[in-house]
C-alpha cells in the first residue's frame, strides 16, 4: 500500500502563518531577557523577563517573575508578576501573585484573592 521513493512526489509543505491569538502565535520573552523600548506583536506575548517600554499585542501574559513598566495595549492581559504603567484592554485578569500599579481601562475584570493593586479601573466609553 505504501512505498518509499527516492524523490519526493510533491514540494515540501511550507508552514502557514497562524492566526493571531492562537498558541502557535505566542512569543515568549525569556527570564534572562531585558528589553528597553517598544514591543509589538500580532499574536500573544508572554513576558518572563523585564520590559521597560510600551507593548502592543493581541494578548499579554506577564509570568510570575515577569516585570513590565510602560503602556500596554492588548485585547487580553493576564498578570502573574509585576506591572507598572497604563493598560488599555478588553479583558484584564489579575492572578493572586500579581503586583499591579496601573491605571486600567477595560470592559472585563477578574481579580483573584491576594492580588496587589494600586491604581484606577475605568470602563471605556461606549
Amino acid at each position: 500500500m505504501f512505498s518509499k521513493t527516492s524523490e519526493p512526489t510533491s514540494a515540501p509543505s511550507v508552514p502557514r502563518p497562524s492566526a493571531p491569538g492562537t498558541n502557535s502565535a505566542r512569543s515568549v520573552l525569556g527570564a534572562d531577557l531585558r528589553i528597553t523600548g517598544e514591543v509589538s506583536s500580532a499574536g500573544s506575548v508572554e513576558v518572563l523577563g523585564e520590559i521597560d517600554g510600551n507593548i502592543t499585542a493581541n494578548g499579554l501574559i506577564i509570568g510570575n517573575e515577569g516585570k513590565v513598566k510602560g503602556t500596554v495595549t492588548a485585547h487580553t492581559v493576564e498578570v502573574k508578576g509585576k506591572l507598572d504603567g497604563k493598560v488599555s484592554c478588553e479583558s484584564f485578569t489579575l492572578r493572586a501573585s500579581s503586583d499591579v500599579r496601573a491605571d486600567v481601562t477595560t470592559t472585563s475584570l477578574i481579580i483573584e484573592s491576594g492580588a496587589g493593586i494600586e491604581g484606577r479601573f475605568l470602563k471605556p466609553k461606549a
